[in-house]
């Protein structure tokens, strides 16, 4: 195996997938490390929900407009790498329903709806697009331009066509310390030493051992989401149901996954007994026929969380040899794209947008 690369990403989730993809796709000689098999954990675990009006409520507008700049990406990358890769994203147009069952949720959608592509439903309205619906919701925000994927599925296209592109995907390999010496990155693995010019946290969770490596004291708190899988061959779902941070997606071949608890710092990756019951009782409440329906699966997964819910997407505040894209929350779906793209400018030294620079960088002052 080679032993000495530009970039080494750290992590093979979504996110560190995405950045090689971008990296690679410009001749950049780069390695992903990961410790078990590419998109195994967090990634796995996400709905695929590209809900990036789900995250107006509370959020600046310079989120906002990369949530929906990444959301974009994906209507170009369907093609891209399915036609690279031969990996179909399970891309799904319908929308997404954002129930209100009182003035107070409606209130609370203020700023969905003062979006131009959004449109406020009376329930009858809503009924007309589903059916089984709840029926004492108080009407609905439609965000018809919302999508979704399958999170594996664009996990393993990027790391393939990453793969096409030239990078090295280099898995079952642990990262266990990181020195510099010079001009080099001395990064000792389970099974070799590996050399890199630069280096990419992208290890979500499990990033906080390297912040302090690197002379940090940030942490990744996890919190823990749970998800169950149904189906059903006599109801049929055409939208995303939204409501309270709970969803019911509805995936290409009929599923249906219902998501997602959070528990703040729970490492425990099984699925409790309560968490399916709220889950179910959440579910029933927005869609009552989902009672009839048929548990397939059900999973967990750990989100990683920064002290202020924004990922960290950029340099370290005293070295720009190392960069960190972690901490993406709920969003590693939906911002992976533009989160790897921007990584690949940085490193590159091309125009990133100030105020994303400025909105996700990690402590201290922005380095040139």
């Amino acid at each position: 195996m080679q032993k000495s690369y530009e970039v080494a990403v750290i992590g093979g989730g979504i996110i560190g997938s995405a950045i090689a993809y971008y990296l690679a796709k410009e001749q950049v000689d780069v390695a992903v490390l990961e410790e078990g098999q590419i998109g195994l954990k967090a990634t796995s675990a996400a709905a695929g929900m590209l809900g990036a009006h789900s995250e107006l409520e509370n959020e600046v507008k310079a989120f906002f407009s990369f949530a929906r700049y990444s959301q974009s990406l994906y209507s170009v990358l369907k093609e891209e790498l399915y036609e690279l890769s031969g990996i179909d994203l399970g891309f799904r147009k319908g929308g997404i329903l954002k129930l209100a069952f009182s003035k107070r949720d409606k209130e609370k959608l203020a700023m969905v709806l003062a979006q131009p592509t959004v449109t406020w439903l009376e329930p009858e309205e809503v009924r007309n697009l589903e059916q089984e619906v709840a029926p004492n919701i108080l009407g609905a925000a439609y965000i018809e331009e919302d999508i979704n994927v399958l999170p594996a599925r664009v996990c393993q296209a990027f790391a393939k066509g990453a793969q096409l592109y030239g990078a090295s995907i280099v898995e079952h390999t642990k990262v266990l310390r990181i020195k510099k010496q010079q001009d080099m990155f001395q990064i000792e693995t389970t099974k070799e030493l590996i050399k890199a010019k630069r280096i990419v946290i992208a290890s979500g969770v499990w990033s906080t051992p390297f912040f302090r490596q690197l002379g940090l004291q940030y942490e990744m708190i996890p919190v823990k989401g749970e998800c169950i899988a149904v189906e059903s061959a006599h109801f049929v779902l055409k939208h995303t149901i939204f409501h309270d941070k709970y969803y019911i997606v509805p995936r290409n071949n009929g599923e249906l996954v219902i998501g997602a608890t959070m528990q703040e710092n729970d490492w425990s990756e099984q699925v409790s007994l309560n968490g399916v019951e709220t889950l179910i009782q959440k579910a029933k409440a927005l869609f009552p026929a989902i009672g009839q329906m048929n548990i397939k699966a059900s999973w967990s997964g750990l989100r990683p969380q920064t002290f202020n819910q924004k990922p960290f997407i950029g340099y370290h505040p005293e070295d720009n040899a190392i960069l960190f894209a972690t901490g993406h929350y709920r969003n590693g779906v939906l911002l992976a794209p533009a989160t790897g793209e921007m990584i690949a400018s940085l490193i590159l030294r091309r125009d990133v947008k100030q105020e994303w620079v400025e909105e996700f960088q990690v402590g201290g002052l922005f380095r040139r």
